[in-house]
């Protein structure tokens, strides 16, 4: 099937064949529907932290904050041409009308138009193509092209911030451990010198005003994480120059970013969800606590394997078997009791010895994104896990039913821990349910093909870490999908 030219394009990708074989086989064989038994809700799967608990956990954090070390991690690849979709197809349209399916959000974008914080970068134009190609195109701000990071979302008195800069302002506010602020960008290449370009403007800046110290890094996502696209025949989609194409694998290709990150506490956030100072005080106050409820878990961990290791008892299995139950609501396969006192010690520590998670979950008010479930395996485990839609077969009623019985949504809220009980940090790699993909239906230049995404960051990526879900409010998800988002009263400062 595959040339010397095939062969050496993926050994300039670094990716071996017998991958590319793989991801050939899921695109004709598919990705199995995960089986969610029920919805995650408050006090069955999450977590509800009432204000006694709240200060509780923020001070815990707090208190250890000075001997942990803390990463704020912000995956900011995403180019903003989506925002835009409904500019640029009114902006390339020869007679547009009000009888348009989208005009109203044109429309709304005009009326809006001052209470942008680009605004003032705009050059006075009459004519509305005009000043679309002025925001839009290379020779003006070029807003369809740059990565969201880098345009500017809020206004103050002084200046407007992007997204990029109000990530320094929160990781000074809840990542500060010794006035040192770990933070960790996942960029794409192409947009690599501007975005580092535009931290190092702004760094000194918010350094002085924080009274911080800020160490900025960067990444970008691998190209031996792209995944081979097909025609829909699943045979390898050709160039017009005969290569094959590969795109990139979306957001679960970050977990090898993420496995190079060496700290005690990783906090994860969208690069759009961000808020003006006057909004931030939710944030910082939960971003804390599930940082504290991160700890406490994880310590808790360490001392039931250290049990386990030492002197394996029936009392210390029983405590370990009690923890993993109510604590990670996760349930024992259907061999468990069948097994030796020691074969039972070496079964918990292999549950307990993992990454820990805790996953900030927002009342589901309409808002697109994943849920938690309940998730039963072959085997008769059953464990916490963020699902997506396209995840459940939605032509069962029973899981249809499942889902519109859930209360909550994922908002990309993570806190994590990633070293084992030695202090070593996980292979993260080892970690990931590589069953759970998606394939999804794209076009280039005309012609249909199917491209297949690698398990999602926050979803199969992290299959096999120890999860718990906390209730989060909505004034912590923040999103700006369309450029109309901004004029929401969240976004202006």
């Amino acid at each position: 099937m595959f040339t010397q030219n095939d062969i050496k394009q993926f050994n300039a990708k670094g990716i071996s064949s017998e991958k590319v074989e793989h991801q050939l086989t899921n695109f004709k064989k598919g990705f199995p529907y995960v089986n969610i038994i029920k919805a995650a809700t408050i006090n069955d799967g999450i977590i509800k932290l009432e204000d006694d608990k709240l200060k509780k956990y923020i001070k815990l954090y707090e208190d250890v904050l000075a001997k942990e070390k803390t990463v704020k991690f912000v995956p900011a690849s995403g180019v903003a041409s989506r925002m835009f979709k409904q500019l640029f197809e009114f902006k390339s349209h020869k007679n547009p009308s009000v009888q348009d399916k989208d005009f109203h959000i044109v429309r709304d974008f005009f009326q809006g138009i001052e209470n942008f914080a680009f605004f003032n970068d705009l050059k006075s134009f009459d004519d509305k193509k005009e000043v679309l190609s002025e925001l839009l195109d290379e020779k003006g701000l070029n807003y369809g092209s740059l990565p969201k990071g880098l345009l500017k979302f809020h206004k103050y008195n002084d200046k407007a911030r992007t997204p990029a800069e109000e990530h320094l302002v929160e990781g000074a506010e809840y990542s500060n451990s010794n006035g040192k602020v770990n933070i960790h960008f996942t960029i794409s290449p192409e947009h690599k010198s501007i975005f580092v370009n535009h931290i190092e403007e702004v760094k000194s800046e918010y350094e002085r005003k924080y009274n911080v110290m800020f160490n900025i890094d960067f990444s970008v996502q691998k190209t031996s994480t792209d995944t081979i696209a097909v025609d829909l025949n699943n045979k390898p989609f050709r160039n017009e120059d005969g290569s094959i194409l590969f795109r990139p694998a979306g957001h679960g290709a970050l977990i090898e970013n993420l496995d190079k990150i060496v700290a005690d506490v990783i906090f994860v956030k969208n690069i759009d969800n961000v808020v003006p100072d006057k909004l931030k005080n939710d944030t910082i106050t939960y971003k804390k606590a599930i940082a504290g409820v991160l700890i406490e878990k994880r310590n808790h961990i360490y001392h039931l394997i250290k049990k386990l290791e030492d002197d394996v008892t029936e009392e210390a299995i029983l405590e370990a078997k009690i923890f993993l139950e109510t604590e990670f609501f996760i349930s024992l396969d259907n061999k468990f009791e069948g097994k030796t006192i020691d074969e039972k010690a070496k079964y918990l520590m292999g549950k307990l010895n993992r990454p820990v998670r805790v996953c900030g979950m927002v009342k589901n008010e309409g808002e697109p994104g994943g849920g938690p479930f309940f998730v039963k395996k072959e085997s008769g485990s059953v464990s916490l896990q963020i699902v997506e839609s396209a995840q459940i077969d939605m032509s069962n009623p029973e899981k249809v039913k499942i889902v519109e019985n859930a209360t909550h949504f994922n908002p990309v809220d993570l806190v994590l821990a990633v070293k084992d009980y030695k202090g070593n940090g996980f292979d993260l790699l080892k970690f990931i349910d590589f069953e759970t993909g998606f394939i999804s239906q794209k076009s280039k230049d005309g012609k249909s093909l199917k491209a297949q995404e690698l398990p999602g960051l926050w979803n199969g990526a992290m299959a096999k870490w120890n999860t718990i879900f906390v209730e989060v409010p909505i004034s912590t998800f923040n999103p700006v999908k369309v450029v109309n988002d901004l004029l929401r009263d969240t976004h202006q400062g």
